[in-house]
């Protein structure tokens, strides 16, 4: 047997510091998510195609469509009635292109074929490079019947 010996240069850097970071990240990823997902408001998501990929517990509670329901569906085709299709698709695209809009109320589809009333506040999602990725939307929940009371300007006498 022969023994040469050659050299070799070994080279170790340490990612202490940048694994707990990575940790830390991730348990504030978790955090959000779960902050989204219990907000006492419906929250819901599109992607740059329209479709759904954000749907909190409180929007499948209002609209009777769960999340594994909702997700990847056309939001305005499947979700939105047919009065307010166009103008929710233009503040939809606004959104997708960087114009928010606030206190937008646009009727919403349940499970039962029923509509809510939602007062909406369109913002842009954007990924770390600033690149919009689509749109999120908080929502304030009108029901009906506070949007007739609101619509006539009467309210019942209290006795």
């Amino acid at each position: 047997m022969n023994w040469n010996i050659f050299p070799v240069v070994g080279v170790a850097q340490d990612v202490t510091e940048a694994a707990a970071h990575d940790r830390a990240v991730a348990v504030m990823a978790n955090e959000l998510r779960q902050l989204v997902d219990t907000a006492n408001a419906p929250i819901f998501g599109i992607d740059i195609k329209g479709n759904v990929n954000e749907w909190n517990l409180k929007t499948a509670e209002i609209t009777g469509f769960q999340k594994d329901e909702a997700f990847g569906k056309h939001l305005v085709s499947t979700f939105i009635g047919p009065k307010l299709r166009e103008s929710v698709k233009e503040i939809l695209d606004n959104a997708l292109q960087g114009k928010e809009t606030s206190n937008y109320e646009l009727e919403f589809k349940t499970k039962t074929n029923e509509f809510r009333y939602l007062l909406v506040n369109a913002t842009t999602r954007r990924n770390a490079e600033n690149k919009i990725i689509g749109g999120k939307y908080n929502i304030t929940l009108r029901w009906n019947i506070l949007r007739i009371i609101i619509t006539q300007n009467s309210f019942p006498d209290i006795k």
